[in-house]
């Protein structure tokens, strides 16, 4: 258990203490898969910031599934609205996940994520995103700790990879119900982080739950309120965002 509970405090504060851009829909990837599980998953966020026109939303629709017991998959499009104008289509990603440890054997849980994004504007190229994830229990609270990293290529202009990261804790108070915290940071250059002033970090109260239907579906659910800042145009900007999450599971 004090194993367990050092692990847990050690992924939190190394979050916190390194303090991308990521959409206002961004969400925590965790680090285990299901084999066999197929879902329907929407996402939606929406970003208002103080003092300047940086306000946005996006969302998203996928249909993944749970290959085997180390691999899950899932395929979404995805829609973006920028500062004042329409909501418009954005992209194809394909999501890859693969759990690299056999679930309880370990107190720690680590997963690796692959991700490739086609924009709609060509100008952009292809954007790959990858990195480890991070999970542990200790009692009836979970933690999950994700370090990534992005970049464009073939893009118009040569993109530097950037770095940013994802923490998340919860109590499960009951499956229906569980509470904690969600938080997220834009580092910049993955070998040369952004000056403090110009990151971004976010963070705020946070709710889950899974809702049992017949035939072995279910509903699962997340939602968050984050308070802080977004790293947009290399400049730290405040602000607050509303993301959500709904996973239809048959």
């Amino acid at each position: 258990m004090n194993q367990k509970l050092l692990i847990a405090s050690a992924l939190a504060l190394g979050g916190f203490c390194a303090s991308v851009f990521a959409g206002p829909n961004e969400y925590v990837y965790p680090a285990t898969v299901e084999p066999g599980e197929r879902e329907i998953d929407f996402k939606f966020g929406s970003r208002n910031t103080k003092g300047r026109n940086n306000d946005a939303a996006a969302a998203s629709i996928g249909l993944g599934y749970g290959v085997n017991e180390h691999w899950f998959s899932e395929v979404y499009l995805k829609y973006a609205r920028g500062p004042g104008g329409p909501t418009e289509f954005d992209a194809i990603e394909w999501e890859n996940r693969f759990q690299l440890t056999e679930t309880g054997k370990y107190p720690l849980e680590i997963g690796f994520l692959i991700e490739v994004e086609r924009p709609q504007d060509r100008s952009e190229g292809y954007e790959l995103k990858w990195g480890p994830l991070f999970q542990t229990d200790f009692g009836k609270t979970q933690w999950n700790a994700n370090l990534l990293f992005e970049r464009n290529y073939s893009a118009v202009q040569t993109v530097h990879a950037t770095a940013y990261y994802q923490l998340q804790g919860k109590y499960r108070y009951r499956k229906e119900f569980e509470f904690g915290f969600q938080g997220f940071g834009d580092l910049g250059r993955w070998d040369d982080w952004s000056p403090t002033r110009n990151q971004g970090h976010r963070l705020g109260p946070a709710v889950f739950g899974k809702l049992g239907l017949s035939n072995h579906q279910a509903v699962k659910y997340n939602a968050a309120y984050l308070m802080g800042s977004n790293s947009i145009d290399g400049r730290g900007v405040r602000g607050n965002t509303f993301r959500m999450q709904l996973e239809y599971e048959f």
